[in-house]
């Protein structure tokens, strides 16, 4: 039998629950679309013109800012670098006897003078010594005065040929060989008496005791490495150890040729300048594996703000450039054309000016070309800051103004390039840039504000 198959419960049941899922996914879209329609679209033009006026209002208001002065000044120019300080002199006082320390004349940290009693070794043995030379000195004069008055009486006897001749001869070298030793023992008196002396030990140089390293009491040696007494160190003068890029070296060298540079070492905590010194050494020669050259540099150290072994910042003088313009640092951005300003006219309106930087460090930048005193110069407000932007001069001290200068130059370098692209004013022709629709202008002010305005 010919004709199509009844249709089976299961695809009756289907069809009528698959076109209701898709009317409500439908109705549900429908929804969406007229909630975004009159949102984008069927906002009421008094609404519209409210956030229009709020946007143009907050386009319009001046920008707070804190502004400085351009000048003109003596700028010195420095090369820095990270120096480790060294005592002028640093000696180990040793023992050069061997005794019993009987006492130690000195306290730890004390400032001693050259020649100051530090310790005393038991003396006995080496003042025995120097007497025993003393008396073999005296029994060898006694023999050689007795030698001479026997060559005087030889010597009339031969001349009478009374004796034989080589008898005087004999005893003339007798008088030599005790004169001879008389001489030994005036040169064994001198030892003895210069070892007696090491029992007395004192300061070879002017300086500051360190730790002691032995107590009073114990048995000392002079050939043991380890029976030293106490490091003596230099420290007025001291002196500080630096190294500087190969690539400064002929800078250095033409300004130290005609006269001494100064050196100034900072604190790296503070940066304030702790001591300030004159360069007295260039070294010979280049260090190969680093590029770099040693230099050294003396300060007085009278307050004693220098330590030997300290880490300080160096910075050494080489050059002033004299009446140039300078600006602070916080002053300056930078966007896609390189380096700009933001100068306040007489109108107290921003102009994004470009200058050129000839050199700066975290204070202040040496403008070379771009602006002159007495120009004003925007320091401190950039967020909302465009050109031709009517700015606020305030007269306190914010947040942003008593930032460091690293920090407002770092925050310059990321916002510089979108300031300068949005200061930068639109060339519009036949009135073409204009916002002439409701969405465009509630767009704009979402962006501006961050919101979206009341709602009906």
């Amino acid at each position: 039998m010919h004709g199509k198959l009844p249709k089976t419960d299961l695809e009756t049941k289907t069809k009528p629950h698959r076109g209701r899922r898709v009317l409500a996914w439908l109705i549900v879209l429908a929804a969406v679309g007229g909630a975004l329609y009159y949102v984008y679209y069927g906002m009421p033009a008094a609404h519209q013109q409210i956030h229009g006026r709020h946007f143009r209002a907050q386009s319009s208001a001046p920008v707070p800012v804190l502004i400085a002065q351009t000048k003109r000044a003596d700028v010195p120019v420095y090369l820095g670098a990270v120096g480790t300080v060294q005592a002028q002199n640093t000696v180990t006082v040793r023992p050069q006897v061997d005794g019993k320390l009987l006492a130690l004349t000195f306290n730890e940290g004390q400032d001693v003078n050259k020649g100051d009693v530090l310790a005393r070794i038991d003396p006995t043995i080496y003042r025995a010594q120097l007497d025993q030379a003393k008396a073999k000195k005296a029994q060898d004069e006694a023999q050689l005065a007795n030698a001479k008055v026997d060559l005087v009486r030889y010597q009339k006897l031969a001349a009478t040929n009374a004796i034989n001749k080589q008898q005087a001869d004999t005893q003339k070298a007798l008088v030599a060989q005790y004169t001879a030793l008389v001489q030994a023992d005036q040169a064994a008196i001198e030892n003895a008496a210069a070892t007696l002396g090491y029992t007395t030990i004192t300061a070879p140089i002017s300086g500051r005791t360190g730790i002691r390293m032995v107590d009073a009491g114990n048995y000392v040696r002079a050939s043991d490495s380890n029976s030293a007494l106490v490091t003596i160190t230099q420290i007025k003068p001291i002196s500080i150890v630096f190294n500087l890029p190969q690539q400064d070296l002929e800078r250095v060298n033409a300004a130290f040729t005609k006269g001494p540079l100064t050196v100034q070492a900072q604190s790296p905590a503070t940066g304030a300048v702790i001591e300030t010194g004159k360069l007295t050494v260039v070294d010979n020669q280049v260090d190969s594996s680093t590029g770099t050259v040693k230099m050294k540099a003396e300060f007085p150290n009278a307050q004693l703000q220098l330590w030997p072994g300290q880490f300080v910042n160096v910075r050494l003088l080489i050059d002033t450039l004299d009446s140039v313009v300078v600006i602070p640092t916080s002053a300056v951005q930078r966007g896609p054309n390189g380096t700009f300003v933001y100068v306040v006219n007489g109108q107290n309106k921003a102009v994004m000016t470009p200058v050129k930087i000839q050199r700066q460090d975290e204070n202040q930048a040496v403008v070379a070309s771009g602006i002159a005193p007495p120009q004003r110069v925007v320091t401190t407000g950039f967020v909302q800051l465009t050109d031709g932007k009517t700015v606020s001069i305030g007269s306190g001290t914010s947040a942003a103004a008593t930032a460091s200068p690293q920090g407002q130059r770092r925050h310059g370098q990321r916002s510089g390039g979108a300031r300068a692209h949005n200061g930068t004013p639109a060339v519009l022709g036949n009135g073409e840039g204009t916002a002439t629709s409701a969405q465009t202008d509630r767009k704009a002010t979402r962006a501006g504000s961050g919101t979206s305005g009341p709602r009906p």
